[in-house]
């Protein structure tokens, strides 16, 4: 019995991907790094900086001048405080393979 819940558990899991994805970024005409930002609050997101180097995390909040990113991908137990004005590119996972 205990199985068959497990079967129906993973095809329900398996036909329903796009729950598990994020809402695709809808850029506004007057959209900025940080108003883009603001709507990704609580999801995981890379931010692509200036210089070429990746933060990737769970974004926490963003405030006038930074943006604060917690559960660091490759730190463990590490936080960010990155500065809004050095952001190239928000990238944000909009589906599932």
């Amino acid at each position: 019995m205990k199985q068959r819940w497990f079967i129906l558990l993973i095809l329900i899991v398996l036909s329903v991907p796009s729950a598990f994805a994020q809402a695709k970024v809808d850029l506004q005409a007057n959209d900025t790094v940080r108003s883009v930002l603001e709507r990704q609050v609580g999801q995981a997101v890379e931010l692509r900086m200036k210089s070429g180097e990746k933060i990737a995390g769970k974004l926490q909040k963003v405030t006038d001048k930074l943006a604060h990113l917690s559960q660091l991908t490759d730190a463990s137990f590490s936080d960010a405080a990155v500065d809004l004005e050095s952001i190239a590119a928000v990238v944000v996972k909009v589906r599932s393979n």
